[in-house]
């Protein structure tokens, strides 16, 4: 009912009619009965997901797991027993993988609701009361103190210097300073100073309201709503493989019954013919693959831990090597957090101060040298200024801590710092406070009564606009009086703000020895003006270059903040978001609210910074890049941000400043709340890509092979060179003990100089589809051609499938060494860089000597030992497929490098 209101637009007056209310009493117990009913409970609405039964059994819905099943069914029907437990169990074995990984799903909508579980104080019948805030309802007046977390949207109708931190929501920065007066009905969600929103956190200050919505009708109701009914995307690799299973599954079911059918031709008993059909389909599928992708992709996740990226969602892994896009919040991932004072103006002089943050290490600079700020009467008076007029405390960093903290203000702890970089604290300047005013949003100002040796002096800090009419003179150079020149103070004050800076004003009056406490009348007149203070919160110095490595990486960069525009611009521009050359500034939420949403997807692609948006707008925003194609990363912190982390193709939030639910929504945690650790994490998904196409490379030639033997034997009409099981062993074992090494080979040196992975493109090219069906060939006539040749030389059946299938394993071993570069020789990457690839080759080797030789094994594979002549064979075969390989990447490299030399000389 009240959640399409636009109560800020209405006085607080109206907004009680309208909400049937009194606005000094509240409601009675009756109708707050009656409302209860209506309205319900003040809590989110739960969405409950798919329970674990049914999650698990999703698992088996693909593809190439239908297959296997059909495969289980057929040689339990023919009483293939060792056959059908080894299939099913690879089957299971890949099902409890996804499920466990799956169980790691969002819990977005529980922390959500479990934010507004806490209590509040209301007026009912005219007297307060503290209940349980579940049972709030609109038309409820509450009353908001310091520290209070604010339970339900209101309209604010009393306050006394009421401040409200809505970073969560909004993404501002710093506290809002709220007020009570109706405001534009176009003003977006953190331009609405006349209202207080659910989940937020009273810093200062206290306020009575009017309760205009409660549960799913507030705004993070709204953001919860958005949260439930966002569709998750499959990452890119999801896709591709969801591609590639559905081609294999049809070419397996056609060869499985072109096998069948050309075993009747034969006159194959019906029993043969269906053992070679599933023998093929078990050859050509892959087992191996999904336990391995799940491996390689748990050892990236490793990899990126190191690194300060926690990820939650394996296959967020690799979408990171896949990103084209990275949308980025502004607070506390490219810049600190952490308010700093960086320019003075004092005594007609403009200084700079260097350091960024709480730690205050940085000097005061002028014309880029270090000034001694005892022999600078005006910005030694206006440091004190701000030291002495402040309420917050700067702690140094104690046991483990890194860091310094704040309590308090982020504005006023800025100022303490800049004091602290001029070796000015409150030991050095003694000055006991006698008094204060605190600050108020009607008079905009704050003010301190100080004890100064024999003299007493108030301290005034403030907006330009309350503190510059107070002032008669100004503060010059030397310390002399001198009259105060209004429009060259406010040149600088627009000129600083023009750059994103929030500029604080100063003065200082002094008074009679007497005087022990102050009000607003000692402060109307007869100031000395002292000067400006400009701040910012400064972007990180490491995002700056992070920035530079996602443009050299053909990775798009786009700011998408709560912040106001010109602070948004102004950091953008500092860290090479914008250039001199991008002639755009900020699109606003407001703008983006006027166009249609067909011209979103053009306004997403050609700008580069939004500013004072909303959760839909970054949500409608994610989904127009994706419309477009790209691959998108979204970094936030805030309960504002988790839509758009949920829909993202990877969300990536803050771990130690974001919210539970910013954290339960993405796929991907920063440890640090760095932006560069964003692009180390590209990269190491870059090496896990790059890596995970390696051991597709490499596997494939085994399915090949294994289903091109099996159709060869039925086409010839000959025995089995391969059992089911057999292949099984071989597909297993192989993939962890041999193809898993590449899981460990060193990312390439030019990684982040490549673009990115085309999403829309398939995991294997032409060029690597033509490698796959050679070392298929390859592995089929030779393995084929051992089998026939030992047969013929008196070997029993048990002996030449032995055979066959150790030409198999060591023709993947000889192949493995290829695949650790999809171009370069083994050698140009160094041919013990990787020290696991002989790991897992020693492993492989003692495996299938216990395969050939251990009686147990000959039992349950129907296998028999092999002579020393038989191996040499088998090693000869698997060196000339090495060297066949090695002979076509080297072919391949020299004439593309040929052709990136004839390119230039084309266009002369």
């Amino acid at each position: 009912m009240h959640q399409e209101k636009s109560w800020h637009s209405q006085s607080a007056d109206s907004a009680a009619i309208e909400l049937k209310t009194d606005i000094n009493v509240g409601l009675s117990s009756n109708e707050v009965d009656n409302r209860q009913q209506k309205f319900g409970l003040n809590k989110l609405t739960e969405h409950k997901g798919a329970g674990p039964l049914k999650r698990f059994l999703m698992q088996f819905h693909q593809p190439l797991v239908y297959i296997l099943l059909a495969a289980v069914a057929v040689t339990l029907a023919l009483q293939a027993w060792v056959d059908s437990a080894v299939i099913f169990a690879v089957v299971f074995l890949n099902a409890i993988i996804g499920f466990v990984q799956e169980s790691k799903a969002l819990q977005a909508i529980s922390a959500l609701s479990g934010s507004l579980k806490s209590t509040a104080t209301v007026i009912r019948n005219g007297k307060r009361d503290t209940i349980d805030a579940e049972g709030l309802v609109p038309g409820d007046l509450i009353v908001l103190q310091a520290g209070d977390r604010v339970s339900a949207d209101v309209r604010l109708t009393k306050i006394r210097d009421l401040q409200i931190d809505e970073s969560a929501l909004t993404g501002e920065s710093v506290p809002t300073e709220k007020a009570t007066a109706e405001l534009p009905d176009k003003n977006q969600l953190g331009d609405r100073h006349n209202m207080a929103f659910s989940s937020t956190l009273v810093t200062y200050g206290t306020g009575i309201g009017i309760i205009t919505g409660t549960g799913d009708d507030t705004e993070i109701g709204k953001i919860s709503t958005l949260i439930a009914t966002t569709e998750t995307l499959d990452t890119p690799l999801t896709k591709r493989i969801k591609h590639f299973s559905h081609l294999l599954l049809y070419a397996i079911v056609a060869l499985a019954v072109l096998t069948v059918f050309i075993g009747w031709l034969h006159g194959q008993p019906l029993l043969e013919s269906f053992m070679a059909a599933v023998a093929l389909a078990v050859g050509a599928i892959p087992e191996g693959l999904p336990a391995a992708v799940t491996i390689m992709l748990a050892i990236g996740v490793s990899r990126m831990a190191k690194r300060q990226a926690v990820i939650r969602n394996l296959p967020a892994v690799e979408t990171l090597g896949s990103t084209t896009v990275v949308c980025s919040d502004k607070t506390g991932t490219l810049t600190k957090n952490e308010m700093t004072v960086e320019e003075l103006w004092s005594g007609g002089q403009r200084f700079k101060v260097t350091g960024n943050g709480y730690d205050p290490q940085g000097e005061i600079h002028f014309n880029d040298n270090a000034v001694d700020v005892a022999s600078h009467v005006a910005v030694l008076a206006i440091l004190e200024a701000g030291l002495l007029c402040n309420n917050a405390d700067l702690h140094e960093p104690v046991g483990d801590q890194k860091q310094w903290r704040i309590t308090g203000d982020p504005t006023e702890a800025a100022l303490l710092v800049a004091a602290r970089k001029a070796k000015l604290d409150t030991q050095s300047v003694v000055a006991e406070r006698l008094d204060s005013i605190p600050f108020q949003s009607e008079y905009q100002y704050m003010a301190t009564l100080h004890q100064r040796s024999d003299e007493r002096c108030i301290y005034l800090k403030g907006s330009i606009e309350s503190v510059l009419p107070k002032c008669t003179f100004m503060l010059g150079e030397r310390g002399e009086q001198q009259p105060v020149d209004a429009d060259v103070v406010k040149m600088h004050v627009e000129e600083m703000a023009g750059r994103g800076l929030r500029v604080l004003a100063f003065a200082r009056k002094l008074v009679d020895s007497t005087l022990d406490t102050i009000n607003h009348e000692h402060v109307a007149d007869g100031l000395e003006f002292l000067g400006l203070q400009a701040m910012i919160d400064p972007p990180r110095p490491e995002a700056i270059l992070a920035v530079a490595a996602c443009y050299q990486a053909g990775i798009d960069v786009k700011m998408i903040t709560g912040d106001h525009a010109l602070t948004a611009t102004s950091i953008a521009r500092q860290l090479g978001i914008l250039t001199d050359s991008d002639t755009n500034g900020a699109i606003t939420g407001y703008d983006l609210a006027q166009r249609p949403e067909s011209e979103f997807a053009e306004l997403a692609n050609n700008n580069k910074v939004f500013a004072r948006v909303t959760p839909d707008n970054k949500l409608q925003l994610v989904k127009a890049l994706q419309r477009l194609g790209h691959v998108v990363a979204m970094t936030g912190d805030g309960v504002n941000d988790a839509p758009a982390l949920r829909r993202a193709d990877i969300g990536v939030a803050m771990a130690l400043n974001g919210t539970a639910v910013a954290r339960d929504a993405a796929d991907m945690m920063l440890i640090d709340d760095n932006f560069a650790t964003v692009v180390a994490a590209v990269e190491e998904g870059r090496g896990v890509f790059g890596n995970l196409k390696k051991f597709i490379v490499w596997t494939l030639p085994t399915n090949g092979g294994e289903g091109l033997v099996i159709l060869l034997a039925v086409v010839l009409g000959v025995s089995l060179p391969l059992l089911p099981v057999h292949i099984l062993w071989v597909n297993m074992t192989t993939a962890i003990f041999l193809g898993l090494m590449l899981a460990f080979e060193p990312k390439e040196a030019d990684i982040m100089q490549r673009p990115p992975n085309k999403p829309d493109a398939p995991i294997l090219d032409s060029v690597l589809l033509w490698r796959i069906l050679l070392v298929s060939t390859l592995l089929c006539v030779t393995a084929f051609g051992l089998y026939k040749l030992e047969l013929s030389w008196g070997a029993s059946e048990a002996e030449a499938r032995t055979v066959a299938v150790a030409m198999f394993v060591v023709g993947e071993a000889f192949y493995l060494l290829n695949c650790r570069s999809l171009e370069r020789s083994v050698f140009s990457v160094g041919l013990f860089s990787n020290i696991w690839i002989w790991v897992g080759i020693t492993v492989m080797a003692v495996l299938q000597l216990l395969f050939t030789y251990l009686p147990i094994m000959n039992v349950w594979f129907d296998t028999a030992p092999i002579s020393a002549e038989a191996w040499l064979r088998v090693f000869a075969c698997g060196l000339l497929i090495s060297m066949i390989v090695g002979l076509e990447k080297r072919w391949r490299y020299q004439s593309k490098a040929q052709q990136l030399r004839k390119t230039p000389l084309a266009g002369e």
